[in-house]
């Protein structure tokens, strides 16, 4: 008996997604299975184009599909694994049973339970890193208090636009982006009272003409004070990522962020620990504010451990000159760290919206 397309199917029914668990068939990611000859010419949609786990998809079709050519007694076919990949997104529900933002397919907000823990160098690195994996992605610049976007992506000399009651993200760096430090004095104190925050946040957010995205990563402002909290509220968050550096005092308020996010049933995609260690130029690797402490956090919490981005000068000269698409092009290592953090956080988002339909956080304050 010779392999055929209905065998070919009964093969990839045995083949799981290594990060949702269940076989390519249910999770509807077979798009065609075809015998051409001896050749057998799979088409697999991915849940993510960051998805890590593409050799490991390709070599259990492989070999799944030659254990049932041997089952049947038919010599194994050659295997042309085509990929292709559509972030798709979970059944959304909130308060008012609408959502705000129907084209964007995830929201994910990247906290931190302190200032100075690079939680803006994370968001501005992890928007542009999975744009150049090819998901379409838009930036939302939240710290209202110290808004770092225009720095970062090197917006100091282009001019903001409204479109009818809209404003228009700047196209930057293969992103969109939209931040509160280009529509104020860049020199001036933002001094906001909660109100006022609210209604800063609620306009960028809202006002703004995303478009379709696959991901808005969304830069909150340190703290679990009453702007993160307000803030979260106005969209359907599918996660958060939590970022950390390594040190004692830094762990103690990332456990706070992470608890603010609970008690939002705002789910927590994971923890990234930045400045983990500096490697000089004679390859002395000094761990200046210690190593590891956001990954033990990260275990002790139950939480997903997303990465460790280590000190790089290279990294801090290009978030400096507003060129962050550069961290891809120079240093092997910071490439290297900077994809392992995007495409995990991906698959965070993929199990997670897989998994569960994702709600507007609901928050009850009492005197």
């Amino acid at each position: 008996m010779s392999m055929n397309d209905a065998e070919l199917q009964s093969a990839l029914r045995t083949v799981k997604d290594p990060d949702l668990g269940k076989d390519l068939v249910t999770l509807g990611m077979v798009r065609g299975a075809t015998m051409e000859g001896q050749r057998a010419v799979i088409d697999i949609e991915l849940t993510t184009p960051a998805c890590p786990m593409k050799d490991a998809i390709r070599s259990d079709i492989e070999r799944a599909i030659a254990e049932r050519a041997r089952s049947i007694g038919s010599i194994a076919p050659s295997v042309e694994v085509r990929f292709t990949a559509q972030v798709r997104s979970a059944a959304r529900s909130s308060q008012g049973g609408g959502n705000p933002l129907p084209q964007v397919k995830h929201v994910i907000a990247v906290g931190a339970g302190k200032g100075g823990v690079g939680k803006s160098t994370i968001s501005v690195n992890l928007a542009v890193g999975l744009a150049r994996m090819g998901a379409s992605v838009g930036l939302l610049d939240g710290d209202i208090y110290g808004p770092s976007a225009p720095t970062m992506l090197g917006l100091d000399d282009l001019q903001g636009a409204v479109r009818g009651e809209f404003l228009v993200p700047f196209a930057v760096h293969g992103i969109e982006a939209i931040t509160i430090g280009k529509l104020v004095d860049p020199d001036k104190a933002l001094i906001w009272r909660g109100p006022m925050a609210h209604g800063a946040f609620k306009q960028l957010a809202l006002q703004t003409e995303w478009g379709a995205l696959d991901y808005l990563i969304v830069d909150l402002p340190p703290g679990t004070g009453d702007v993160p909290l307000t803030l979260a509220q106005l969209l359907p968050l599918t996660g958060a990522v939590v970022v950390c550096t390594p040190q004692r005092v830094a762990q103690d308020d990332a456990r706070r962020a992470v608890r603010m996010f609970q008690q939002l049933h705002i789910p927590v995609l994971g923890v990234v620990e930045n400045m983990s260690a500096f490697t000089d130029d004679d390859g002395t690797v000094h761990d200046l504010f210690g190593r590891g402490g956001a990954e033990v956090m990260a275990s002790t919490m139950g939480l997903p451990f997303l990465g460790a981005l280590p000190i790089h000068v290279e990294l801090r000269r290009n978030c400096d000159a507003g060129t962050p698409l550069k961290n891809w092009s120079g240093t092997p290592a910071l490439a290297a760290a900077l994809d392992g953090i995007c495409q995990r956080v991906a698959s965070q988002v993929s199990i997670e919206s897989h998994g569960h339909g994702l709600m507007q956080p609901t928050l009850s304050v009492k005197d």
